[in-house]
């Protein structure tokens, strides 16, 4: 199942003449190595009316080592409140780390936290934190999602200081078109947070926690595309300003002063981009907040992408110049030999060469030259005659046959010579629902034709959507290369198979295959399939993505339906 979290401002407290997001707390930790969070009992002593009754079960005595299905290893506890923990957990099965949200089955809330896991997993939108399974396993309900050690949480950005105005510009668009398409689908976040939105290393913004952290808490709203906006909002307040929009503290932010309300950033602090101080205020606007030039308040995620895309595109920085380092003439250029340097200002004059070969000597070699050059081509001329008449009497022989060439009009086309390129690592791609076979992923690059990487077998083909949009394997070449050609060996024949190749930016790609540059595609009936591209593309990542397999018999491993097995995969450059 994939799920993919955001991180949304809490909601502490809704009874009160403030925002709802004016007493957010901190959200459940989803996974950022050294980002742990810290929720305590004070959360829910502050009431939140729109929350259910905690739950009264105890939480299940766990420890660091406890084993999930025989599969998921608890290895630290990041977060425990209210009957319910968070942790990081190690995958034995794909070796990779998760994060675990557990708690007990007769939880007062453990069917809502169920049902929003499963429901968020269905979005399929990598912008959010993928859930990778939701389970009730006898006294336990547990959620697994991705860990994502390379990402930090806008928590930790801010407390370097406020972001420049293009990550801050990012940062809004990136999370409102996000939740956007989640409300579009009927998901809320609720717990919007500077601890659910993180950034990856590719500069990429994720969101965690969709729909999932406000289960957890029993968090619910009325208005929720107004919560989420909201929260948004102090978001991109937050990032420009290093503040928190409202006069209570709030994570690892200081407040606004006391008594003076919400006032624009720019009027926080100097040199706040004009143009995303009027976007947070109207984002905030509600509850008394105003715009700046008067414009209506955004109210819903949509609208406020709909705003965003009315403003003038903010480009990114333009990349440092460093002068290169002055010129060093050599000493000879100094006039550290025979030549004497030259005085400042005066212009020194340029020898005149000889006139070349004008000795006795010289009209001698030159002569001499000229001889050689007309003997040669006499030479050249005899047997250039003498082969095309032993030619032309040879094709008199009706016993003799003629080879010809029969693509003459590119005998003088060149082609370009290509290298293989060797596969560092490779690691599945799971897009939406269940792995194929992780485990078999470095069969495909070993040599060894007899092992292989399979699908699983389906009933329907041989297209797999709308069931699956596809399967495949991103591979690491190692560092950026030029690809041109991707060939496959492949284990059942059949109609048909369709693979396509694609620039992928790292081995767990940040965005989703539409978004990708295709490089190559093919499809056949056979065994084997070669992708070559009009154009090279320079990549350290390829995403070979399946999304057409044939009918095939039953064999050792499955049974018969639309299903194929890859058992090696080349690259040339």
């Amino acid at each position: 199942m994939a799920e993919r979290s955001t991180a949304a401002v809490d909601v502490a407290d809704t009874s009160g003449d403030e925002p709802l997001t004016a007493q957010a707390d901190q959200s459940t930790a989803d996974g950022v190595a050294n980002n742990r969070e810290r929720d305590t009992d004070s959360d829910e002593a502050q009431g939140n009316p729109t929350s259910e009754e905690p739950g009264k079960t105890s939480p299940p005595e766990l420890h660091s080592g406890h084993k999930l299905a025989r599969r998921y290893r608890l290895e630290e506890c990041v977060t425990r409140l209210d009957g319910f923990s968070s942790w990081r957990a190690v995958d034995e099965k794909l070796r990779r780390a998760v994060g675990v949200h557990l708690l007990p089955a007769d939880h007062a809330r453990a069917r809502s936290v169920l049902a929003a896991a499963r429901s968020s997993a269905l979005l399929g939108d990598p912008r959010f934190v993928q859930v990778l399974d939701a389970v009730e396993d006898n006294d336990l309900v547990y959620v697994v999602h991705e860990w994502l050690p390379d990402a930090t949480e806008l928590t930790a950005l801010l407390a370097a200081g406020p972001l420049e105005v293009y990550d801050a510009y990012q940062m809004v668009s990136q999370v409102a078109s996000a939740m956007a398409a989640a409300h579009r689908e009927g998901l809320a976040h609720l717990r919007l947070s500077p601890n659910a939105v993180l950034r990856t290393s590719t500069g990429q913004w994720r969101i965690r926690g969709l729909a999932v952290n406000a289960a957890l808490r029993g968090i619910s709203s009325d208005t929720p595309q107004r919560t989420d906006t909201e929260a948004i909002g102090a978001l991109l307040y937050a990032t420009l300003t290093q503040r928190w929009p409202y006069e209570s503290d709030a994570h690892g932010l200081a407040g606004l002063p006391k008594d003076i309300g919400l006032i624009p950033p720019d009027q926080v602090r100097a040199g706040v981009h004009r143009g995303l101080s009027e976007l947070a205020m109207r984002a905030l606007a509600n509850d008394g907040a105003t715009a700046s030039r008067h414009e209506s308040p955004c109210t819903t995620p949509e609208e406020l992408v709909k705003a965003i895309g009315e403003m003038p595109r903010i480009r990114p920085p333009e990349p440092a110049y460093t002068a290169p380092p002055q010129y060093q003439r050599t000493p000879y250029q100094q006039g550290g030999y025979s030549r004497p340097a030259p005085h400042p200002g005066v212009t020194q004059p340029v020898p005149t060469p000889p006139p070349p070969l004008q000795s006795r000597t010289g009209k001698a070699l030159k002569w001499g030259v000229s001889a050689l050059l007309i003997a040669a081509l006499g030479l050249g001329s005899w047997q250039l005659a003498d082969a095309l008449m032993e030619r032309g009497g040879k094709a008199d022989d009706p016993n003799q046959t003629q080879t010809v060439d029969g693509d003459n009009d590119k005998n003088d086309e060149q082609t370009k010579p290509t290298k293989p390129i060797s596969v560092q690592g490779a690691q599945e791609y799971v897009a939406s629902g269940e792995a194929q076979a992780p485990q078999d992923v470095a069969k495909t690059y070993d040599g060894d034709a007899s092992t292989f990487w399979r699908t699983k077998r389906y009933n329907e083909g041989p297209t797999l959507a709308p069931y699956k949009p596809g399967v495949g394997i991103v591979y690491d070449l190692g560092s950026a290369q030029d690809v041109s050609t991707a060939s496959v060996a492949l284990r059942y024949t059949g109609d048909h198979t369709t693979v396509h190749f694609y620039a992928a930016d790292a081995l767990s790609p940040s965005t989703g295959v539409d978004s990708m540059k295709e490089i190559a595609s093919a499809t056949t009936t056979g065994t084997s399939l070669t992708a070559k591209a009009s154009k090279p593309v320079k990549t350290q990542y390829v995403l070979l993505w399946v999304t057409d397999v044939p009918n095939a018999p039953s064999d050792g491993y499955s049974g018969a339906g639309y299903k194929q097995a890859i058992t090696d995969v080349t690259f040339k450059g």
